[in-house]
């Protein structure tokens, strides 16, 4: 049975940075495409980032240049590096993998950035 397990939410000043971790099992990681998701108070969820099975990643137009996604199909992990930390990116933020019509989710982890 699959499972992702996020980590690494917490609370932050703006300009701050925290690292958000997916650990995957049950699945042949290295095939799936994986993505970080986020869901603000009374908002839809959204996608912040992406990466390919070969390393390819795309961004949210709103955190370009703050965010980096990251894998390592050694350990069966994706991360989410998020620097310049705004208000705004405050949400519960959810890793998901997916290889074709098939995906699964995290449970999430929050994130809070406030002074």
């Amino acid at each position: 049975q699959a499972q992702l397990v996020e980590s690494g939410g917490g609370s932050v000043q703006p300009g701050g940075s925290l690292r958000l971790s997916c650990a995957a099992s049950g699945l042949a990681f290295s095939v799936y495409s994986m993505s970080w998701y986020r869901q603000a108070p009374g908002k839809q969820r959204e996608l912040v980032a992406t990466i390919g099975t070969f390393g390819t990643t795309n961004y949210a137009d709103s955190v370009k240049g703050r965010f980096t996604i990251s894998r390592d199909n050694a350990k069966n992990t994706v991360s989410l590096q998020m620097n310049s930390l705004k208000p705004e990116d405050t949400a519960v933020y959810y890793c998901k993998a997916q290889l074709a019509a098939r995906e699964y989710w995290g449970q999430g982890t929050r994130v809070t950035v406030s002074s």
